[in-house]
């Protein structure tokens, strides 16, 4: 089973975090199983960028995205060339470690 490290977020995981997550589970159900409220305002229905992350180490492990995904990035809050939406990055074999943004261009959090 795959390991998710999240490095520290100041709001969100501000210890970091070593998660395992099943193959085939997208990052941002792994997150929020674990407790890690990561935003996803659009219920992961790929349709907003708060749920964005960068992969800093196992990006070419994950699905590759789609054009919808890569369109919604270009309109992320600290977009790198390893950015995803956690929503639509599913996990393979390799461990994975993630960086939450400081930001997103939500204007107004909800709690899910």
């Amino acid at each position: 089973m795959p390991q998710i490290v999240v490095l520290p977020h100041a709001t969100l995981c501000p210890e970091g975090a070593v998660i395992e997550a099943p193959v085939g589970q997208t990052i941002c159900d792994a997150l929020l199983e674990h407790d890690i409220d990561i935003e996803h305002a659009c219920e992961k229905s790929c349709a907003c960028t708060t749920c964005h992350v960068i992969v800093r180490e196992g990006f070419d492990s994950l699905n590759e995205p789609e054009e919808k995904e890569e369109d919604l990035l270009d309109r992320a809050w600290g977009l790198e060339a390893n950015s995803r939406l956690s929503c639509q990055a599913v996990l393979a074999d390799e461990n994975v470690v993630v960086e939450i943004p400081k930001y997103t261009i939500n204007h107004a959090s909800e709690n899910h």
